[in-house]
């Protein structure tokens, strides 16, 4: 089923804030096994790195606390961005494991849908969900 062109064409860049970019660089290359390929302005003092990951290549970033915007809160809240997952537990407790604490517990949704998110040790709220129709979009891409 195609939808009709939207003005939000997909996910650029999902950002992500810490205040110590190095710690958060180390978790974040544990959690998702690849190295930042991108780091400003250089690796040993960046202010902004960036992970490209999953099927499509999205862009993950994490800012230097100190440029978050003046109007954000500290406390985890708002937008829950879900990363597909296929192993839903197994990634929530590798999660919890690397340090992260439960945000919303393993949920089951409607019609194979399942959420669940963490906070990661830097503040920020992470989504994992194990979504039938991100594989279905998939599947259908590599017809």
């Amino acid at each position: 089923m195609k939808t009709q062109k939207s003005k939000l064409r997909g996910l650029a860049t999902i950002s992500l804030f810490a205040i110590d970019l190095q710690k958060a660089k180390k978790w974040y290359t544990e959690f998702l096994a690849i190295e930042p390929y991108y780091a400003f302005p250089d690796n040993e003092n960046p202010s902004y790195i960036e992970f490209r990951i999953g099927d499509f290549e999205h862009e993950l970033g994490i800012i230097d606390k100190k440029y978050q915007p003046k109007q954000a809160s500290d406390k985890p809240g708002g937008v829950v961005a879900f990363w597909h997952v296929d192993d839903l537990k197994g990634t929530f407790d590798k999660l919890i494991g690397m340090g992260a604490t439960e945000y919303e517990k393993i949920t089951e949704r409607a019609d194979g849908f399942v959420t669940a998110s963490v906070i990661d040790p830097f503040g920020n709220i992470l989504g994992i969900m194990y979504n039938p129709h991100y594989l279905e979009i998939l599947t259908s891409l590599k017809k």
